[in-house]
């Protein structure tokens, strides 16, 4: 396990010295449905993110995260099996919110003879037996895990969002410094968690990220900042806060706002703040401390809340790449005067001084 996985930091740390054989994200490109919801393998990186928040008819309340990535590593061909085209990674995370513990795990594979893979075909992603079915009606997660497993049925509730200007997000300046990047803002939720022996039937909301690029960072970026929240009037908002390794924030960090009826709106680096509080919580594996507490306000929406979380140690540790903190969030605040609360994940990147972020993820 552990040498497979160094084997992957290798070649993702090493991703900028061969991008120049993949496409880069560039305005201008057209998406299509449910095409664009499977894989890119003329883009280098791409990934399938879920998160969510859900709760048991006893109350009992979880987080959760089902990963996939693939990593392209060769774009010859081959009539082997065993050729490797792309490394599939994915990572698997439970926030036991109610019992204030925290668990996840991470496996890599080649697709081989089916170990890992993307097919449109059949509508699945999977690694092992991690899988999700991506249909027209519903996302179906599988994942069985040591400690626990998920089984889940994901059904939006809008239609797919796209990010960014121009069928681009951009990360920082410059030609392909960019994502093609789709999310599922509302997922409604429902299924069930057994963990340590215990089955819960629960319910909630969740959402999905799905990006494709090649060479994304600029040379002087050294992590991110990303929220999604999902409010209880039904809207949401994306943000992401790019940091330099002078501290300073990208000017090309950006957002999307999305209103109840699904319509997405841009938001540009002057039209947000995203501030953390002095409040840190240190990590004892990496050493690694993060702001847990977050101020956003939104001048065009009339928006200002507190984002916080009920789970300090939701930090995803690796002993060989670096490790990123990913958990579930609390928020409370107002938009036109009136109170407004919600839920939502926070992911922070690049705090893990002794394992650093590379500038091409």
């Amino acid at each position: 396990m552990k040498s497979s996985l160094g084997i992957f930091i290798v070649l993702v740390l090493a991703a900028g010295s061969w991008a120049g054989d993949y496409k880069s994200a560039l305005p201008g490109y057209h998406y299509e449905f449910p095409r664009d919801h499977f894989d890119h393998p003329d883009y280098q990186t791409e990934w399938w993110y879920y998160t969510g928040n859900l709760k048991s008819s006893d109350g009992h309340r979880f987080g959760f995260e089902l990963t996939f990535f693939r990593q392209g590593v060769t774009r010859e061909n081959s009539s082997s099996t065993w050729q490797v085209h792309d490394l599939y990674m994915a990572h698997l995370a439970l926030s036991d919110l109610t019992g204030k513990r925290f668990y996840h795990t991470e496996r890599i594979n080649r697709a081989g003879p089916g170990l890992a893979g993307v097919d449109e075909a059949t509508r699945m992603i999977w690694n092992g037996n991690w899988q999700v079915e991506l249909g027209n009606e519903q996302h179906v997660l599988r994942a069985v895990n040591q400690s626990f497993n998920l089984q889940l049925a994901l059904k939006p509730a809008k239609p797919p969002v796209i990010h960014g200007r121009d069928g681009v997000s951009q990360k920082a300046e410059g030609h392909g410094h960019a994502s093609h990047y789709i999310s599922f803002t509302r997922l409604q939720t429902s299924g069930s968690i057994e963990l340590n022996g215990k089955s819960y039937r629960v319910e909630g909301a969740s959402w999905m990220d799905h990006e494709f690029f090649s060479n994304a960072m600029g040379s002087t970026e050294s992590g991110w900042d990303w929220l999604s929240l999902q409010f209880d009037d039904s809207t949401e908002l994306m943000l992401y806060r790019l940091r330099h390794q002078d501290g300073s924030v990208d000017p090309y960090s950006s957002g999307t706002f999305v209103d109840a009826s699904g319509k997405s709106s841009f938001l540009s680096s002057q039209e947000f703040t995203m501030v953390p509080g002095a409040e840190m919580w240190a990590s004892s594996q990496t050493k690694a401390k993060y702001p847990t507490r977050w101020q956003v306000i939104v001048p065009s929406l009339q928006l200002r809340v507190d984002v916080s979380t009920p789970l300090e140690s939701q930090e995803l540790a690796s002993e060989i790449g670096p490790s990123y903190w990913e958990g579930s969030i609390e928020i409370s605040g107002e938009r036109a005067g009136k109170p407004l609360h919600g839920l939502g994940y926070l992911e922070m990147t690049g705090y893990d001084a002794k394992r650093p972020l590379s500038s091409n993820r």
